[in-house]
């Protein structure tokens, strides 16, 4: 066996103790009851209370990774960190999808904070539950991650072929299973209700549309939880490691979603960046489940995973910003120039 492979299964036995599992959990735990303290008292966010709040929660998967890199070694951190940016980009998406659903069910400014929270929440519980299935999958068979690999490419097809045909995401309330049979067997209220859940009307208990957006965001979760649980499993194979990334990644999305609610629709390539992101991580499982059946099948090392998915990112931002430039100055554009003049890039 490699040394590489040996070092691997000791990092994996030392990073998963029960030590480190319950502290996590626990500051974990704190961090998501201040949220809940913070927000019982419904408000609108204002930019700079988000910007605060997202410097935290960027802070702390950095000091938890030098934290790493001095403990477990410069391999693991490198793991921790790729990790992170995955799924810190498909919670981009997520959050994307939150705007449409807050939007759809026309959530008022000063509650969206509260269903963000539980969405985060019901994130947590979901990815926690799929990251021990997934571990569970692992230790029967390399096959696993075969299978991994092939929800990721075939996830990333599905995005790839919408976003090229420039088919534009949408929710549509009116089809989603969870919430036509809510309807048909609990009375809804017409308006909201403040931040209740639950009220009484006409001498029976009621939900609120607030219990509504937050089922719809609660569906939504398993979606996003059945590909970004298999895409950080092939980047690292400790389940310690994959709940800490979606941990650190979904933490801040309450507050991100505030500070990016007005560039979330200009990232116009995004979904192109993701679907290249999700390919490259299935077609890596891929190799890796082949290399342990025929060895000469090479496979790709996570630090040329980490430079291929931030430069996937850089890229579709860059040309996001172009492509909004050009269509916001359509004089510059090259369709129709000038005579005698160079097009603007």
């Amino acid at each position: 066996m490699p040394a590489e492979t040996v070092l691997s299964a000791a990092n994996l036995e030392t990073i998963g103790s029960p030590k480190l599992w319950t502290i996590t959990v626990a500051a974990l735990t704190l961090l998501l009851t201040v949220d809940f303290i913070l927000t019982r008292r419904p408000h609108k966010v204002r930019m700079r209370e988000a910007v605060g709040w997202s410097v935290f929660y960027l802070a702390l998967p950095l000091i938890f990774g030098v934290y790493v890199w001095g403990v477990f070694g410069s391999g693991v951190a490198t793991e921790f960190f790729t990790g992170y940016v995955v799924e810190k980009s498909l919670s981009v998406d997520n959050l994307f999808v939150f705007m449409l659903l807050l939007s759809a069910f026309a959530v008022p400014p000063a509650l969206a904070q509260r269903v963000l929270l539980y969405g985060i929440i019901g994130a947590l519980v979901l990815r926690a539950i799929f990251i021990a299935l997934g571990a569970a999958v692992l230790q029967s068979g390399t096959w696993a991650f075969l299978l991994f690999g092939g929800i990721l490419v075939v996830t990333a097809g599905k995005i790839l072929k919408d976003a090229l045909s420039g088919r534009e995401q949408t929710v549509d309330i009116s089809s989603m299973r969870t919430i036509r049979l809510l309807r048909r067997f609990v009375p809804v209220t017409d308006d909201y209700r403040g931040s209740h859940l639950v009220v009484r009307e006409g001498g029976r208990r009621a939900l609120t549309p607030l219990a509504l957006a937050i089922v719809a965001v609660f569906a939504t979760d398993i979606v996003f939880a059945v590909d970004s649980v298999p895409a950080v499993y092939g980047v690292t194979e400790d389940p310690f490691l994959v709940f800490a990334t979606n941990a650190f990644a979904l933490l801040g999305l309450r507050a991100l979603y505030f500070v990016l609610l007005g560039v979330l629709t200009k990232l116009r390539h995004l979904n192109h960046g993701l679907g290249v992101i999700l390919a490259f991580i299935g077609i890596k499982l891929v190799l890796h489940w082949a290399h342990g059946v025929w060895a000469w099948v090479p496979e790709i090392p996570t630090p040329i995973s980490l430079g291929v998915i931030v430069a996937v990112l850089i890229t579709v931002t860059i040309t996001s910003v172009y492509v909004n430039r050009r269509d916001a100055n359509p004089a510059s554009s090259p369709a129709e120039p000038e005579p005698h003049s160079w097009p603007t890039h």
